[in-house]
This record gives structure tokens, sequence and C-alpha cells, in this order.
């Protein structure tokens, strides 16, 4: 990177969501409310999880730290988006923008992939059900947690790295409400064929070898379903599986939306919605996917809430 292009951008400006300025404090309520809600749902996940040992299996493991990547990546993102709402100066520091795209890969990644090991977890639970604790043992949970931190955190030093490695002259604003790779790499005014290589390769086998897993794994599991002959026993097989089978949907659903429409009906605007929806809607809308269709994890809120109301009264006499 040449020293005096480098100089030249030494911060970003940000458009945001919305340009107008009538909308932007009704959006700040909204997104306020959208970022309170993912912080309530998750941080409940994350405690009922860890606190309750009726809680204490693979699947619950893995929600936890499902959870504990909803969170961050809605954290990376909310509350530099809310300030700016209030602010006419809608600015980010060089260095500040970089580490922000960088926690958004690592949380993104980390997402695609651990929404993969979901998937092999509910095949293994419903296809060998004897085998599932030897299989999906603790050690074995903790090997594909940190794998896919590890993998997630090395891809994202990668992409933000090349990103931010070409040179960025005197054009600094970022058509988006966050430093997103696609609208960055707009204003460089050098070569950006390795980052755009870069990324495109690694978000698209990140997407297929993640997509292929869960696809495999669900087409054993109705195959699985499909050989048992009780209707009762077809319902709870399909149950423990149904919440993040619609988790699934609804984060696949929005990539696919987002990278799979023609070039011609493609628009910031459009990918600003799609970002909205996966990087804030969706981290609210899991803990209520996994709550409300989960009896265990209602259960385990009832008892945590009757526990810390008892012993609330306690440390009042």
């Amino acid at each position: 990177m040449a020293n005096g292009n480098f100089t030249r951008v030494i911060e970003f400006i940000l458009t945001g969501v919305s340009e107008h300025p009538d909308l932007q404090i009704p959006l700040f309520f909204v997104f306020l409310v959208i970022y309170g809600l993912t912080l309530t749902g998750n941080l409940s996940i994350i405690t009922l999880t860890s606190v309750d040992s009726r809680l204490q299996t693979p699947m619950y493991f893995f929600l936890r730290h499902l959870a504990i990547i909803n969170l961050g990546n809605s954290t990376v993102i909310a509350p530099k988006m809310l300030i700016n709402f209030l602010v006419k100066k809608h600015t980010t520091s060089y260095y500040e923008c970089a580490t922000q795209l960088g926690g958004f890969l690592v949380f993104i990644v980390a997402e695609v992939l651990l929404l993969a090991v979901m998937a092999y977890d509910r095949y293994v639970a419903i296809c060998n059900p004897l085998l599932y604790m030897a299989v999906v043992s603790r050690r074995i949970c903790l090997l594909l947690v940190s794998l896919t931190y590890l993998y997630s955190f090395s891809t994202a030093i990668v992409a933000s790295s090349s990103v931010f490695s070409v040179t960025y002259c005197s054009c600094n604003i970022i058509n988006h409400f966050y430093c997103d790779i696609a609208p960055l790499l707009a204003l460089s005014c050098s070569d950006t064929s390795f980052p755009e290589t870069f990324v495109f390769i690694s978000a698209a086998t990140n997407l297929a070898f993640s997509i292929i897993i869960v696809l495999v794994s669900y087409f054993n599991i109705v195959l699985s379903i499909l050989k048992i002959r009780s209707s009762e026993g077809r319902k709870k097989a399909f149950s423990t599986c149904a919440s993040h089978m619609m988790a699934v949907s609804v984060f696949y659903g929005t990539i696919i939306f987002m990278y799979a429409q023609p070039q011609t009906n493609h628009s910031m605007d459009t990918d600003k919605v799609a970002s909205v929806f996966y990087t804030l809607v969706i981290p609210m809308l899991n803990p209520m996917i996994y709550s409300l269709r989960n009896k265990d994890v209602k259960a385990a809120l009832k008892r945590f809430l009757t526990n810390s109301c008892c012993s609330f009264k306690l440390m009042q006499f």
C-alpha cells in the first residue's frame, strides 16, 4: 500500500439504513427494541444452558454457542448503528472499520459452520440414538466448537486484511450501515482482484460445505423418521430437530435471496435489507425459535425464575 494514498483516508462515512432525516429517530427506536430483544433472548439461552443441569447435553451445548455467536454478531453491528441514528456525522475510523469487518466475518462464518455441526448432531441423535453420547461426546463437542471458532477467526483475519490491503484514495463514503466487503471494495482506487477472489471462494466453499452437511443430515433424518411406525414416535423425533430446521431455513433463505438474485435486480438497498435481517433480525429470532418450540427450555426458564424468586425472598429475610 502506498503511504500517500493510505493517509488520504483516515476515516469512512456510513450512509446508514436510510438517509431520510425524518426516519432517523423512529428507526433508532425500532432497532433499539430489536437489539434489546436480541440481548435478552441470547443471554437467557446462554444462562439457562449453563446453569440448568437438565440442559447439559450436546444439543444445548451447541445452542449455547449459537447464542454466543448471535449475540456477538449483533453487538459488532448494532451499537455503532444506533449511535449513527442520533448524530449528524456518521463517521468511523479506518481501524474501527477494519475491526468491525473482522468481527462481523468471525461471527457470520462461525454461524454458517455451527449450523452444519448442529445438523450433524441432530442426525446422530435421531439416526443413531444408542451411539449418540459416544459419537457426540463432550470431547468431540469441544473439538467441533473450537475448530469452528479457529477457522472463522483465521478466515476473518485473512479476508479483512486483504480488503484493507488495497488502496483507498479520496472517496470514503460507504453505502451501508456497517463496514462490509462489497461497499468497501467499491471505494478502492487500486486492483481488488485478490480480495474479491478470496472472499468469493471462501464464501462459496463455506456455504456449500455447510449446506451439503445440512441437506445430507436432514435427508437421512427424514428417512429415519419415516421408518418409525408410531405417529407419536415420528412426532417426537421430528420435534427434536424442528427448531433447528426453522433456524436453518430462515438463515439460508436470507443468504440465498441476497446472493442468488440476478445482477440486474441487485442493488445496495436490497443488500441493506438482507443485511439487517441476518445481522440483527435473525439473532433476535433464534432464541424465540428455540425457546417457544422447546419444552425443555421453557421448563428450565420456569425453574430458573422460581429459584431466583425464592433466593430473592430469602435475601429479604
